[in-house]
């Protein structure tokens, strides 16, 4: 059973910087989408960012992209977002998520057609203008 823990989040004002990290257990196969999502009140959950573990391959939705990077390191079995620029529109919970079921091109175009199978708790950031 995967089991992800996120970790990082928190307040800062309009233009800062957050890293959040992501520490995976319960799982030993290298080939694997791994991506992190957020929720906003009232909105629905968004994928952010993604990334196949074995080719480090990746996809940013277009909102993040230019100020987020995500990052994998395959030793230490954790996944990290760098947010930096932040904006009040990145206020929202932030989720790891990960699925072995995603083929690597779906992972790294942002095209799959299902909901993912592990999800860590969230941890939430909050950005102010």
């Amino acid at each position: 059973q995967v089991r992800l823990a996120e970790s990082g989040g928190g307040s800062v004002q309009s233009g800062g910087s957050l890293k959040l990290s992501c520490q995976g257990s319960g799982y030993t196969y290298a080939n694997i989408c791994m991506g992190w999502f957020r929720q906003a009140p009232g909105k629905e959950r968004e994928a952010v960012a993604t990334i196949y573990t074995s080719n480090m391959r990746t996809y940013y939705t277009d909102s993040v992209k230019g100020r987020f990077t995500i990052s994998r390191d395959n030793a230490k079995n954790t996944l990290s977002l760098q947010m930096t620029s932040l904006k009040p529109d990145d206020t929202a919970t932030y989720y790891c998520a990960a699925d072995k079921r995603i083929m690597p091109y779906d992972c790294y175009s942002g095209s799959w057609r299902f909901d993912w199978d592990s999800w860590g708790q969230g941890t939430q950031v909050t950005v102010s203008s």
